[in-house]
């Protein structure tokens, strides 16, 4: 057991918005058992003093390239627009191996972790040829030794170069391996029970990357199986053009055509989308991952957000694959989205804690996840915690929530409890050691770029394997 004691500024993000003070909160294995005044320490529970904290649920994030983080600031894709960028990366990710997936997904989980993320999705959809290993079964194993709560999802691209493609051939795979091997990983990884700490999507990576069999064929093995659906769309102007080129139609129909709109599909970027689209959406149940820093990043345009939110459509917050984010700061995200959108959209286009809420609930729904986003009782157990005596915060705490996302310079947590485990303590983590999470990371780094023919540069402190 858990006790968080006599916290500061709790934000529950119910349906009411509660913001409570002095109170305590119990946690009991997997879930929040109470929230009252003066609970009494149940024996053997671990206690928090939280009388300078400010509590609140769980980032959830929805779309991350994990294998992205050892790609991170490479001069070649610094600027570059999304196709362009994506050529520059291929060759280079050509070179995935287990020790790259298992390293880039231990340094990934640890940033989400530290910077506020509870829960996290992401698409995996390079697979070398050569390379016989479970790579997503590695990126499982690793997510659970360090504590996050994870829906990874079945990528893949059918359509490389020699198909009119931007892949190398070597990274793409035949339709019916796709499909077998997406049905095997159901099978053996996802759990749909409430509470549960992994479940599967599956998620072609991008209608220009796959052909439209696989689009249609793996929506059927999905809703035969009771999994979710995912992919990239709309994300740049060259999309848009292609689709009309090669189908006669704008994305959205393009996947509307294939049966990829519902309570059950969720989309990452959605920036160039038309009003009746929206509306689409809106009326569909169909979701939205907002990347905002990737958007700015790859200039591929400002999502309507404020727009989507008032029409009804579903969004939540993602950092993307840390090669066009350049980092995995789940809180930084935050930050990012309320500054684009009050550039774009004027001073009341959003606010901090609605955009709290969109990585909170809003990501929680998306996943099918109620029993997440928010702090009441019988609800899961994810929770972050930020001591607001730090310097970032002082002269800020006439609202404590907004603070986290308007003020401060260091997004590190002091707590992070997933499933009602503490995974973060003090800043740091619990369950890896972070200096060989960072040395393991760059040396992996380092043999895919001088695979590729590329110099890693490495440091004199960096020994050469």
């Amino acid at each position: 057991m858990i006790l968080f004691k006599n916290v500061y500024h709790l934000a529950t993000m119910n349906d009411a918005g509660d913001r409570l003070s002095g109170v305590d909160v119990l946690v009991d294995g997997s879930r929040i058992a109470r929230i009252a005044d003066a609970i009494d320490a149940p024996e053997g529970a671990r206690i928090i003093d939280c009388s300078s904290m400010l509590v609140l649920p769980g980032f959830v994030n929805l779309h991350h390239h994990f294998y992205q983080t050892l790609q991170r600031n490479l001069p070649a894709a610094q600027n570059r627009k999304l196709f362009d960028w994506l050529t520059t990366l291929y060759d280079i990710w050509a070179h995935v191996t287990p020790e790259v997936i298992r390293a880039s997904t231990r340094l990934a989980c640890a940033e989400l972790l530290l910077t506020g993320c509870t829960m996290a999705s992401d698409q995996m959809y390079v697979f070398p040829a050569g390379v016989d290993e479970d790579l997503i079964g590695i990126e499982i194993e690793a997510a659970r030794e360090l504590g996050i709560r994870f829906h990874p999802t079945r990528g893949s691209m059918s359509r490389g170069r020699s198909d009119g493609g931007l892949p190398p051939d070597s990274v793409v795979q035949r339709e019916e391996d796709i499909l077998r091997d997406s049905e095997r990983l159901v099978d053996r990884f996802h759990d749909p029970e409430p509470f549960s700490m992994t479940r599967i999507a599956l998620a072609p990576c991008s209608p220009f990357s796959v052909t439209d069999r696989l689009m249609k064929e793996t929506a059927e093995l999905a809703r035969r199986k009771g999994v979710l659906l995912h992919t990239h769309l709309a994300e740049t102007a060259d999309e848009t053009e292609y689709c009309l080129e090669r189908y006669g139609a704008r994305p959205l129909a393009v996947m509307e055509r294939h049966g990829w709109v519902g309570e059950d599909v969720w989309f990452a970027h959605g920036i160039h989308f038309e009003d009746a689209e929206l509306e689409l959406l809106a009326s569909t149940g169909t979701g939205i991952a907002h990347c905002p820093t990737s958007n700015m990043r790859l200039s591929s345009g400002v999502a309507r957000v404020p727009e989507m939110l008032e029409r009804g459509v579903r969004v939540g917050l993602a950092v993307d694959g840390s090669a066009s984010n350049d980092t995995s700061d789940m809180l930084g995200e935050l930050r990012n989205c309320l500054l684009v959108h009050l550039l774009t959209g004027g001073p009341e286009a959003i606010t901090a804690e609605g955009i709290v809420r969109l990585a909170t609930r809003g990501g929680a729904s998306i996943l099918g996840r109620d029993e997440c986003g928010s702090i009441e009782e019988g609800k899961a157990a994810d929770l972050i915690a930020f001591d607001m005596r730090r310097l970032g915060y002082a002269g800020a705490l006439a609202d404590p929530l907004a603070a986290i996302v308007y003020s401060g310079f260091d997004h590190t947590v002091d707590y992070t409890v997933v499933n009602g485990e503490i995974v973060v303590a003090a800043r740091s983590l619990v369950r890896a050691d972070e200096g060989e999470i960072v040395a393991s990371a760059n040396e992996a780094s380092a043999g895919m770029l001088e695979a590729a023919g590329i110099s890693s540069r490495r440091p004199p402190w960096m020994p050469h394997s």
